[in-house]
Formats: structure tokens, C-alpha cells, sequence
């Protein structure tokens, strides 16, 4: 392995024909470089998606109420209804593999507004009525005071927590809202708390959306113990995909809805879509694989023909070399090492070159600005040792025919060749 001579043998073999040489490691090249690619570009696939979904809680469903579509003891059809607070204690006390049950109220929203006022400043804003728990289930990065707890829940208490847009659109530049008051059609809020929220999904409109109790919503806007909508996450353990129908269950049976009205209750399951997009990833990256190492296994033939030939050139010196007594495994080492020496140099160039070309690819979309749903397209450094692992197995590979071809020679044969 560490033979000198041997390596300036190797470098002599390939440099002789190097235009032959420089084709047939081509192959290898490319098929190394489109693996690379097309796995780097699944990747920024995958990060573009999986930003949409931010830090939310994936295991969870959205539910809400519609229109009935039929009759049910005595109610009729068309009827509008809405959850109620004991719909959400009703399914903490009977399901106990809920995390969270979240019940949700909202002002403005969906091309409305409320009327906020901070001095002589007013906006439109969406004002959400939460119990604490939310901020586990869609994650917001608090920036300065706090978020609602449980005693303010409990205790009524007139706080909001506002966006980095809200502040920055009703209060001076440097001017701190912790403490500071803002009315809410018509009631007064104390501020205790800023966020900017950790994804963009929402844009700027997602920085421009105040908190505030759900409790105190409910009294300041006559809302008694109504519920908008409800945000439904499953322990770990459970799938929320798998409970929605139990749930859906419960709160027909508490509204006196039909069990088989299926238009009543709206909901959205985000582990179902998340688990969809889940699996449209791993097939990007088996046809990632798959068309990768097929045009490597190609150019992998290249290198293995190539030494079928360059071992019948050599016939005759392989001759002379096994009548000298050279051992055949000797022989077999030489062509071994030839190619794996080349399918490893050009292998590695393709490695190369790939990552330059990621490198580039992520440099334009740094200075253009994210591009949606494509974002860092990048490789592991586990996908390249794997690579590099498969190039020697490659080489390996390649070199075996042609090296077993050449012990086959016998010494006499071969000095018999011209």
C-alpha cells in the first residue's frame, strides 16, 4: 500500500492514456456531483416546508363549528352553534391523552379589525382571547415582560400581550409599552408583554396580533362562556390523527348534532398534513438516492471496462512479471489500487465541485432574499463520509473482475501474446 514504486506504477498507467482516463473518471465525477445536488436540493426543500409549520405543535387539530346539515331531536337543520366552555372540560375529564385543549376566541381577522388606541395613535389589530397553554401549542418568542398566566385567567385581569408590530406602530421609537395602557374598543388593557413571533408564516400580520385572557375577553366583549374555535394537541405518545374522530364524537353529542352530520363540525388536522408532507420527503430523498447512485453505478462500469482494457494491454508485462515469481495477489493488489485510486480521486472532485455549487446556490439566495418553500439547500456531513464510503466499495468493485482477469493469465500465455 505504502510502496513507492508501486504508486509511481499506478500514476504511470493512468497518466499514459490521460484523455482515456480523464472520460472514464468523468463518470464517476458526475454520478457523485448529481447525487449530491439532487439530495441538497431535497433538503432545501424540506427547510423551505418545514419553515411553514415554525415551532407549532404539530400533534394537533383546529376545530370548529358550521352549520348543521340535518335534524336532531327536535332541532333543525341549518342551525348555527357554538362550542362552549364545558365542551373543553368535558373532553380534558374523558380523554385524558389530550396535552391540551385550548378554547380561543378572536376580534377582527380575516380582513376585519378592532379599533386599538394607544394615546393618539389607533390601528387594526386581531385581538385573540387565550388561556396560558397556547404558547406551548404555536410557540411566540416573548421579547420583553411575560405571557398570560393562570391568575390572570382567574382573576380577570385587563393585560394584553402585543406584537412588534403593534408596538411599533402605536408607541415612539425607545418608548417602552410594559405598563402602559391600550383600549381595545373601548376598554382599557395594560400592556405586560412583547413577541415577535419565530416564524414568518403569517408575514407582517403575524407581528401585528395582541393576547389577551380568554376570560377577560369573554366579559370586556360579551362573549359569556362561548367558544370560537378550539386548538386540540395529543400527548407524544398518542396520535391527535387518530383521536379526532372520538373527539368530534364528544362535542356533537354535548351540541345535540346529528352523529352522522359530518358538515357541523369543521376541523383541521396538522399531524395528518405534517406526516403527509413527512413522507413526500422521504420519497424526494429515495429518488435522490436511487437516480444518484444509478449514474454513479454507471460510471462505475466506465472505470471497471476500462481496466479490462488496460489489463489485456499489460498482458504481456504481467507475463514477465508472474514469471519472475511475483505473486498473483501482488498483480491482483496492482489493478485493485488503480481503481480505486481513480474512482476515490474523481469521486472525490465531484464531492468537490458539488459543494462548491451548494455553496454558490446558498450564497444567491442569501443576497436575493428566501425564495418560498426552498431554503439552505445543504448535505450532511454523514451523506459525504457515505459517499466517500461507497466510492471505495466502488473502486473495489470495479478493479475485481479485471483483477481476477489478470491472475488468470497464465505466465506462459501472456509472453506467447504480441
Amino acid at each position: 500500500m505504502f510502496n513507492k514504486d508501486r504508486w509511481k506504477e499506478i500514476m504511470e498507467v493512468l497518466t499514459g492514456n490521460w484523455f482515456r482516463t480523464v472520460l472514464t473518471a468523468f463518470g464517476v465525477f458526475w454520478g457523485i456531483f448529481i447525487l449530491l445536488i439532487l439530495l441538497a436540493a431535497g433538503k432545501g426543500m424540506q427547510n423551505g416546508i418545514m419553515t411553514d409549520f415554525g415551532d407549532i405543535a404539530t400533534n394537533t387539530m383546529f376545530i370548529w363549528t358550521q352549520a348543521t346539515s340535518k335534524d336532531y331531536q327536535g332541532l333543525p337543520k341549518g342551525r348555527q352553534f357554538e362550542f362552549k366552555l364545558e365542551d373543553v372540560e368535558t373532553l380534558n375529564n374523558s380523554m385524558p391523552n389530550l396535552r391540551h385543549v385550548s378554547p380561543r376566541n378572536r376580534l377582527g381577522g380575516f380582513g376585519g379589525g378592532s379599533n386599538v388606541v394607544h394615546g393618539i395613535k389607533t390601528g387594526a389589530y386581531t385581538i385573540f382571547g387565550d388561556y396560558p397553554q397556547i404558547i406551548k401549542q404555536d410557540p411566540l418568542g416573548i421579547t420583553s415582560g411575560r405571557f398570560i398566566n393562570q391568575s390572570d385567567i382567574e382573576q380577570q385581569r385587563k393585560v394584553a400581550i402585543i406584537g412588534n408590530g403593534v408596538k411599533k406602530e402605536l408607541y415612539d421609537r425607545g418608548e417602552d409599552p410594559i405598563g402602559t395602557y391600550i383600549k381595545i374598543q373601548g376598554v382599557n388593557f395594560m400592556v405586560i408583554g412583547t413577541y415577535k413571533r419565530l416564524d414568518d408564516n403569517n408575514g407582517e400580520q403575524g407581528q401585528k396580533q395582541i393576547f389577551v385572557p380568554f376570560t377577560t375577553f369573554s366579559q370586556a366583549f360579551n362573549r359569556a362562556n362561548n367558544v370560537g374555535w378550539m386548538a386540540i394537541t395529543a400527548d407524544d405518545g398518542s396520535s391527535i390523527t387518530d383521536l379526532k374522530e372520538t373527539v368530534v364524537s364528544i362535542l356533537k353529542k354535548n351540541r345535540k348534532v346529528h352523529p352522522d352530520d359530518n358538515r357541523a363540525i369543521g376541523y383541521f388536522d396538522l399531524y395528518e398534513q405534517f406526516n403527509r408532507v413527512q413522507s413526500l420527503f422521504w420519497a424526494i430523498k429515495f429518488i435522490a438516492y436511487f437516480v444518484g447512485i444509478l449514474v454513479l453505478f454507471s460510471g462505475i462500469i466506465g472505470v471497471s471496462n476500462i481496466m479490462l482494457i488496460v489489463v489485456k494491454e499489460r498482458t504481456k508485462e504481467i507475463g514477465i512479471r508472474r514469471a519472475l515469481g511475483e505473486n498473483p495477489w501482488s498483480i491482483k493488489l496492482q489493478v485493485l489500487m488503480e481503481s480505486v485510486f481513480l474512482t476515490t480521486i474523481s469521486g472525490m472532485a465531484g464531492i468537490t465541485f458539488g459543494a462548491l455549487v451548494i455553496y454558490l446556490i446558498n450564497l444567491v439566495l442569501d443576497m436575493n432574499g428566501p425564495v418560498d418553500m426552498f431554503l439552505n439547500p445543504s448535505v450532511s456531513v454523514g451523506v459525504v463520509a457515505g459517499a466517500l464510503v461507497i466510492l471505495i466499495v466502488s473502486g473495489l468493485l470495479a478493479g475485481f473482475i479485471p483483477a481476477q482477469s489478470a491472475i488468470k493469465v497464465r505466465p506462459i500465455d501472456a509472453l506467447r501474446t504480441e
